[in-house]
């Protein structure tokens, strides 16, 4: 066990290795060494503190640290900023996600063609009635539900909506309820037949998505697209260009056109509708 007193005594031994044929040792007492470093480490601490106290580079120092702190408060905000849009960016989505299943729902239960129905019964009621300057508008609207209404035969028929090779087949079994078009990115896609757009917005896991209502209770869906040039309630014709194809969605691994037809809430081969 050391001592105090074996402490004191005790000395340390310093040899350099110097190029030379003699070689000469040094002989330092250990108080002496812890000493000199103590002293050492004294002034060291009075040099920096009038370094700091006397000279520029306090400031140099403070300005290296407010830059630094200044940068990490900007990238903070900068998160901030990020985390704020990418949370709109999720609203967003769930409130189209839930537009989605509203749409679907209205084509389920027949609402939408309800609903349009009886207002188109109504005005029909008031023709007679009509104020001045009204005639024009009316009559647009009448033209337009009657392309919908007025069809009461099974005259409905459907163009393909891109001319290309399907990929992957009709296959309800394993839940693959349309076909898939094997398109580049951007090709444009056309409304299969007349009728008005329910559904136009990005959906997770499809997509881009645009669903129209037919006559006769036929729905048209179309998912995965680069681009959306329809909106809501804008009627469309046979032919007409909709949306662009792409591979947006989590449920995609490749650029394609999913093409789905339903009626009466039914997934349709598309195939078996379709006409040259």
């Amino acid at each position: 066990m050391l001592r105090l007193k074996n402490i004191k005594k005790s000395s340390v031994y310093i040899t350099p290795n110097f190029p030379t044929l003699e070689t000469k040792r040094y002989k330092i007492k250990l108080l002496s060494l812890i000493g000199y470093f103590i002293l050492l480490l004294i002034t060291l601490i009075i040099v920096l503190s009038l370094l700091f106290a006397y000279t520029p580079l306090n400031k140099i120092v403070m300005f290296l640290e407010n830059d630094k702190i200044t940068t990490q408060t900007e990238r903070i905000a900068e998160l901030e900023q990020e985390v704020l849009l990418l949370t709109k960016e999720l609203n967003r989505i769930s409130k189209l996600d839930r537009r989605l299943k509203y749409a679907i729902e209205l084509a389920e239960t027949d609402t939408l063609v309800d609903s349009t129905a009886a207002i188109y019964d109504s005005l029909r009621k008031t023709k007679g009635n009509r104020l001045p300057g009204e005639g024009a508008i009316l009559f647009v609207f009448e033209n337009l539900l009657q392309k919908i209404f007025n069809s009461n035969s099974d005259s409905v028929y459907f163009i393909a909506p891109v001319k290309a090779i399907i990929g992957n087949e009709f296959n309800p079994e394993k839940g693959h309820f349309g076909v898939d078009y094997l398109v580049k990115e951007g090709t444009p896609v056309l409304a299969p037949a007349a009728g008005i757009i329910i559904f136009a917005g990005y959906t997770t896991d499809n997509g881009n998505v645009i669903i129209i209502q037919h006559p006769q209770n036929y729905l048209s869906v179309f998912k995965h697209c680069s681009e959306i040039l329809k909106t809501v309630r804008e009627d469309v014709a046979r032919g007409e260009v909709i949306a662009l194809s792409g591979n947006t969605g989590t449920n995609t691994t490749n650029a394609h056109l999913h093409f789905e037809l339903w009626k009466n809430s039914k997934p349709i081969n598309p195939k078996t509708l379709l006409i040259n």
